[in-house]
């Protein structure tokens, strides 16, 4: 079964546990993604492994950092239904407060996509989305 089929079949079922598979890095994170109003919504589960800060408790940056690359990258994949998953080309990421340890929830927005690139601004939160925790922008090459 090819990615397309597999993301038509995801998006059926709305189970998209075999197209995180296919991201080791969002496997080792937890990343879960499912489907709220039409749109790619995930999630980064609360993990202990996950904590950068254990004073504060705190999440780690580089998780915080790693689930909104792979949600976008997700994002990316679940839009375009192609074979080949998009390759990271830059990335900034702004951290607007500590990430509590609890769970950390992102939308992604593809602000513009070509033919060879694409740009997509991350949004991640916990308690309320008018507060982030973190925002993000990326380019990918498109393979």
């Amino acid at each position: 079964m090819n990615l397309i089929d597999k993301l038509m079949a995801a998006k059926s079922s709305n189970d998209y546990s075999g197209i995180i598979e296919l991201i080791p890095y969002a496997k080792l994170l937890g990343v879960k993604m499912d489907e709220r109003d039409g749109n790619p919504f995930f999630t980064l589960p609360f993990n202990q492994a996950n904590i950068g800060n254990a004073m504060l408790p705190a999440l780690h940056g580089g998780a915080i950092g790693g689930f909104l690359e792979n949600a976008a990258l997700l994002q990316l994949m679940w839009a375009r239904e192609s074979n080949e998953i998009p390759k990271t080309v830059d990335f900034s990421l702004d951290y607007l407060r500590p990430g509590k340890a609890q769970d950390l929830f992102a939308v992604c927005d593809i602000t513009k996509q070509g033919k060879r690139v694409a740009n997509v601004l991350m949004t991640a939160w916990q308690e309320d989305r008018d507060k982030p925790v973190a925002v993000a922008r990326a380019h990918f090459l498109l393979v």
